[in-house]
């Protein structure tokens, strides 16, 4: 059952965060891979609302049934690209951050995927899906049926 509706009780602080939102879907990144970002690092935060969200989203981006059914086992996965493979690997490593402490070899992988524009602005994309992880769980927010 829903908490509180944070857009309702603080609709400044969702403005914020919808200015990082905003940010991040026009930083140049591909809409499908940031799809696919917000939708693991939802799967691993265990957002449902995200989770429905973003498997949408994904869906109207192009993304296949396939892939989004993959996505929860992308290592053991061969429909996902190198590129996809390190933005993935470094989604899990920043949602999982206190764990993971974001080590060199998932590093190494992004910046020879990504240039560094594009590593900070993925970096960026993985920060606010978490944020808006935290906010949706924290107040039990419920996908629509």
């Amino acid at each position: 059952m829903e908490r509180i509706n944070y857009y309702k009780i603080s609709p400044e602080a969702v403005k914020s965060m919808m200015g990082l939102e905003q940010f991040v879907n026009n930083c140049g990144i591909e809409k499908p891979l940031l799809e696919l970002i917000k939708l693991r690092a939802s799967q691993i935060n265990g957002c449902a609302y995200c989770v429905n969200l973003h498997t949408i989203a994904a869906t109207k981006a192009g993304e296949s049934v396939q892939r989004l059914h993959a996505i929860a086992v992308w290592q053991e996965s061969p429909f996902f690209t190198k590129r996809e493979r390190a933005a993935l690997a470094w989604t899990e490593a920043i949602t999982l951050l206190s764990e993971t402490r974001a080590p060199d070899n998932i590093y190494e992988e992004v910046i020879q995927n990504f240039d560094e524009k594009e590593t900070v602005d993925l970096t960026m994309a993985i920060i606010t899906i978490n944020a808006w992880n935290r906010l949706a769980v924290s107040f039990r927010k419920t996908p629509s049926k």
